[in-house]
């Protein structure tokens, strides 16, 4: 993996392919253990987790069931501090496991302010599994029951995570040139 520039950027790399895979592997393993007898629905926050989603599921071996809610709060390198709901949840969660998954937990305050709008439904139970963790800028403290990566406060690129738009088809994990 060499330095590649998106915009006015440069980014180097930071997780490659393959230990990205093998982490979503053992979450994936984990997560069916774990929730093995139950039915969950996952629902993954768009647009940042759509590859983890996706390779995530294909290692649930439990009956599941997926949906997907878009929360913005990036603009640029920057959090704006808003959290605006984009597209919205169709599904009962009434008595449910539900299985968040995020891209990555920065601050806190898209999942903190989230979170009480599905707690509002009455499920069963909320489990919060995130490829990403920055604990050095998280300001609104969450409990992360299975986690990939923690990782320094610097902006990150690929495998989902964009600068203003691109980047979310690199299938390895950058870091900011600073």
């Amino acid at each position: 993996m060499a330095v590649i520039q998106v915009h006015d950027k440069k980014f180097q790399p930071y997780i490659d392919e393959a230990t990205l895979q093998q982490r979503i592997r053992e979450m994936g393993a984990a997560i069916s253990k774990d929730l093995a007898g139950e039915k969950p629905l996952f629902i993954a926050i768009l647009n940042g987790s759509f590859m983890f989603a996706a390779d995530i599921f294909k290692h649930i071996s439990i009956e599941a069931e997926i949906s997907f809610i878009k929360l913005v709060s990036y603009r640029g390198t920057k959090s704006t501090g808003n959290v605006l709901t984009s597209i919205g949840l169709d599904e009962e969660l009434i008595g449910r496991t539900v299985v968040i998954l995020e891209d990555i937990v920065d601050t806190g305050k898209t999942l903190s302010t989230f979170l009480p709008q599905l707690e509002h439904q009455q499920p069963k139970r909320l489990i919060i599994a995130s490829l990403l963790h920055k604990p050095e800028a998280t300001t609104h403290p969450l409990k992360i029951d299975y986690l990939g990566f923690s990782v320094p406060d610097k902006f990150l690129l690929g495998y989902g995570l964009d600068y203003d738009g691109l980047g979310r088809n690199l299938p390895a994990i950058y870091q900011l040139v600073e």
